[in-house]
């Protein structure tokens, strides 16, 4: 009988979850989110967040994989046989997510090379959206395939799916321990020089001063859950694969603290890096640094670019590592989100490895092409923004809810992750979990579908980003709901029967 895949140590199981939850989010979301949400203030509810949301979903998801021994979708269905449907969900989402977020990685590798000759010029908003995306048609427009993301996209994919090929031990825990590494030098280099810029202490106390009239606000405390949400890889299935590779006798509950404060440290120094180089954009434009500051795809394509035009020396060189960390914070990421259907297609169909990552590492890569077309930019702002919050945080409140609320599964959990972990989990977890998570969740979700509800019926232009009812119902609405119809069509279908007596035999030894 084939064993389940392990790691070849824990530090390369921590690595490939830190590679996982550090993503492009880290770089381009937290600092804008920081900074608008009361600076240094925004900390305090930001560690709230991460001490009874984060981490504690992390240590449940963490004992879940390592408890049941699958992928999200038959570690659902070994907890309770009516979940597997969950499992199947998460599985979908992260299928959305990793056929547009491999074409942001593409952007990224093509500005890495842009980078050496400064081609984006001096107006970078119209080099990307014109030169370089050539975005000409109307939403909901395709046009033609771009070859200058495509090229790069095909290159992502052939290197994820290539070290997926190689399995976890030999494949992901190796790629991490290079790419996870390189990473943190890089970008130790950027903030390293970025705060001997001239500004940068202007924009280093921009983002850190506090403002704790802020905090007061119910919104204050949903953006930091929500950052603490999306940054940590919680909530649609690859902290529960990457945990049931872990070896029978392992610390849970310590690896969950180091995951959850690896990801928040590597979003305190990007904010450290990102400010500086804003404060120094300020200081030569004659501006305060809040009329610089920007976030996700305008902060890293447009006005990064901007800022590295004005570097004293060195442009090239800053501009080449700047993407370059962008390119290893998103394949890392990419990795761990693509795992999760490779792993759920492998348990089910009971297919080789090779032969799932072929199917469904190939099936995204065809997908993603919809994303390399002139109008590939408007279909993937709309699937980011509703598969995000109608996928993964919808996912997480139904998953919490689930588990804490109508199965009683905290209990058991907490027993299994005392077993093996040196920290013993006590009340503030189940509290944690029980109560704050899903109440905060919960009214964060209400908010997001009253606010996209109200957009939509109110005017014709009153959607998301002014797009179109239609378009907004069928790049939006339609691919959130999508991974949920799908995921529960998968979960009808019988397992092989292979996979099934292995499934009973590993049951037996979890339990």
């Amino acid at each position: 009988m084939e064993t389940r895949s392990q790691w070849g140590t824990r530090a390369g199981f921590i690595m490939a979850a830190v590679g996982s939850a550090v993503g492009l989010g880290n770089i381009w979301r937290f600092p804008a989110v920081a900074f608008e949400n009361g600076g240094g203030a925004f900390f305090v509810p930001y560690l709230f967040a991460l001490l009874t949301a984060g981490i504690p979903i992390l240590i449940m998801e963490f004992t879940m994989g390592h408890k049941y021994r699958g992928s999200a979708p038959l570690t659902f269905k070994r907890m309770h046989k009516k979940t597997e449907w969950i499992g199947w969900w998460a599985v979908l989402v992260a299928f959305v997510i990793s056929t547009y977020y491999s074409v942001i990685i593409a952007w990224a590798m093509s500005y890495s090379l842009f980078s050496f000759n400064l081609n984006w010029g001096s107006d970078t908003e119209g080099f990307l959206f014109n030169d370089y995306l050539n975005l000409t048609v109307d939403p909901g427009q395709t046009g033609s395939l771009v070859p200058g993301v495509l090229i790069p996209l095909i290159i992502v994919w052939v290197v994820v799916l290539g070290i997926l090929v190689k399995g976890v031990k030999r494949g992901i825990e190796i790629a991490n321990r290079i790419f996870i590494p390189t990473l943190l030098v890089i970008f130790l280099i950027i903030v390293i020089r970025a705060l001997t810029l001239p500004g940068a202490l202007q924009g280093l106390e921009a983002f850190f001063a506090p403002d704790f009239s802020k905090i007061l606000s119910p919104d204050v405390w949903i953006a930091a859950y929500g950052q603490i949400f999306f940054s940590l890889s919680i909530a649609f299935a690859i902290m529960i694969t990457y945990s049931s590779y872990l070896p029978k006798k392992t610390d849970i509950t310590n690896n969950a603290f180091i995951v959850g404060f690896g990801n928040s440290s590597f979003e305190l120094l990007a904010g450290i890096g990102v400010f500086s180089i804003l404060g120094f954009m300020a200081a030569q434009s004659g501006v305060a640094v809040d009329e610089v500051v920007a976030g996700g795809v305008g902060l890293a394509f447009v006005v990064f670019p901007a800022i590295i035009n004005e570097f004293p020396a060195l442009n090239g060189l800053f501009g080449f590592l700047f993407f370059a960390s962008l390119v290893l914070a998103g394949l890392t990421s990419l990795m761990s989100i693509t795992e999760t259907y490779v792993a759920g297609l492998v348990d089910k169909f009971k297919i080789s490895r090779a032969k799932a990552v072929l199917f469904g590492g190939g099936t995204a890569a065809v997908i993603s092409l919809l994303f390399a077309t002139q109008g590939g930019l408007f279909f993937l702002d709309a699937a980011d923004y509703f598969i995000n919050q109608f996928g993964v945080a919808f996912l997480g409140l139904v998953e919490v809810i689930l588990i804490a609320w109508f199965l009683r599964k905290l209990k058991e959990f907490q027993t299994h992750a005392n077993e093996v972990s040196d920290i013993r989990l006590g009340s503030w977890w189940t509290i944690s979990l029980g109560i704050i998570t899903p109440v905060v969740l919960g009214y964060m979700m209400f908010g997001l579908f009253k606010q996209n509800l109200l957009r939509e019926f109110a005017t014709d232009t009153g959607n998301y980003e002014g797009y179109s009812n239609t378009f907004i119902m069928f790049g939006g609405w339609a691919v959130a709901a999508a991974a949920l119809i799908i995921g529960v069509l998968l979960s009808l279908g019988k397992w092989n029967t292979s996979s099934e007596q292995k499934e009973d035999s590993e049951s037996r030894e979890a339990k």
